[in-house]
């Protein structure tokens, strides 16, 4: 009888310990993946910068070509 209770009294003390550990473990996971989510979405955010650049500075280089042409 008094190692049934001692089982299940180290049952439930696991059962307890690995559900704190997990919770941990899940917040320290979610802070990551938000702090990499907000990482790509910079990364994104200049990388439409940059095409948009891109696309004005070929604006500029045919403008230019258009009034070299024309002299």
């Amino acid at each position: 009888m008094e190692s049934v209770v001692a089982a299940l009294v180290t049952g439930v003390l696991t059962l307890a310990g690995v559900l704190v550990s997990n919770s941990r473990s899940r917040a320290v996971m979610e802070v990551k993946i938000d702090n990499l989510t907000r990482q790509v979405e910079r990364h994104n955010c200049l990388i439409e910068r940059t095409y948009a650049l891109e696309q004005d500075v070929a604006v500029v280089k045919a403008e230019i070509e258009n009034m070299r042409k024309g002299q």
